[in-house]
């Protein structure tokens, strides 16, 4: 069994010279008096109970004979004080360093969405080495490497949209997908799990949970996470060990939204990812010159096909029926298919979201 337990430090070390004068208070002796007994000057004593000067073995006899307490229990304590004071200046100096440190690092990652939720507690002890895992760094200076190699997001720097936010949710994502079991990933079965996600989307029942797991069974890390503040992201996808990870920020809250999301990023999964074990992808599908890409531009035909059949997508924008609720409908139940999902492509292609319709598009 294992005993070991966390070394219990006190906030302050009491010095034996306090006990001291405590035992000459309850034996009503003045300090003057009590100096004369042991054959010591009065300021040297006063020094030893205001914990200036330590109790030596000489002393610890003395005490023993005049107040009755062995000798062991006055060098114990002056031992005891002595380490507690080291360890205290210990800690002391390990503190300071890290709130140094910590002014220098929180200038450079989100902290204030990573306080929002909880990430951090406000203790810098506590929050650095967090932190330094969640980066994946051993030191501050790592960090400039970092945002160098997210160069396709400094654009973003505006009013709107922060490279910090972003890459701290990123770096997030992947953080906490180091906890996450799954099975072991085979791109083989990308078919089946495809037909399975339009499954459970057709239904609409508890939608996000029913994903992850299935995602989970082949094989597939599946984050959700709340956006940072301007942080204008809906996926992520890139390797987590030896697992395809996908994030995703369901800043949406849209059931056509999250399908074709989760299809991108799993469009970069089977299309780029299996090929590039280094690849990450941060996606803002509202983003077009991100999206103009040409692996963007590919996971957007990934995702608008394996949604939609193309012939049968094609044939059904052609149709002068395609804005009636019921004809969608029926489209989607010949494609199998949620029909939010269908007309919420309608009014991307048609770049008209005020197409009024009665059809649910609310994410269960």
């Amino acid at each position: 069994m294992n005993t070991h337990h966390k070394e219990i430090l006190p906030k302050l070390a009491t010095h034996p010279g306090e006990m001291l004068a405590d035992e000459i208070d309850a034996k009503n002796l003045s300090q003057a008096d009590f100096a004369k007994l042991i054959g010591m000057n009065k300021s040297q004593l006063n020094e030893i109970l205001k914990g200036k000067r330590n109790i030596t073995a000489d002393l610890a006899l003395l005490l023993e004979k005049t107040i009755g307490i062995d000798a062991d229990f006055w060098l114990n304590a002056q031992k005891n004080y002595d380490l507690d004071s080291a360890r205290i200046e210990n800690k002391n100096k390990d503190r300071l360093l890290a709130i140094e440190e910590w002014n220098i690092l929180k200038e450079h990652i989100a902290i204030n969405y990573f306080k929002k939720h909880k990430f951090i507690s406000g203790d810098p002890v506590v929050d650095l080495p967090l932190v330094k895992n969640i980066y994946n760094i051993k030191q501050i200076g790592e960090l400039a490497g970092i945002y160098a190699g997210y160069n396709r997001y400094r654009k973003t720097e505006t009013a709107k949209a922060s490279s910090i936010n972003i890459i701290g949710w990123t770096k997030l994502v992947s953080y906490i997908s180091n906890s996450e079991k799954v099975l072991q990933f085979n791109a083989s079965r990308q078919t089946e799990l495809l037909e399975k996600l339009k499954f459970i989307f057709n239904e609409n029942v508890q939608v996000k949970q029913h994903v992850k797991e299935l995602l989970n069974a082949f094989g597939i890390k599946l984050i959700y996470l709340p956006n940072a503040e301007k942080c204008p992201i809906d996926g992520v996808a890139m390797w987590s060990d030896e697992n395809p990870l996908i994030g995703m920020s369901l800043r949406h809250n849209r059931l056509d939204n999250f399908a074709f999301t989760l299809f991108h990023e799993l469009g970069h999964v089977y299309l780029h990812l299996i090929n590039d074990p280094k690849a990450e992808f941060i996606d803002d599908l509202d983003d077009k010159t991100i999206q103009n890409e040409l692996e963007e531009k590919e996971a957007n035909i990934f995702a608008s096909d394996n949604l939609i059949n193309k012939d049968a997508w094609d044939k059904f924008y052609m149709s002068q029926n395609r804005m009636s609720d019921d004809f969608a409908i029926e489209f989607s139940e010949n494609e199998k298919i949620h029909p939010a999902i269908v007309k919420g492509r309608l009014k991307y292609e048609l770049k008209s979201y005020s197409i009024r319709t009665k059809i649910d598009n609310t994410l269960s």
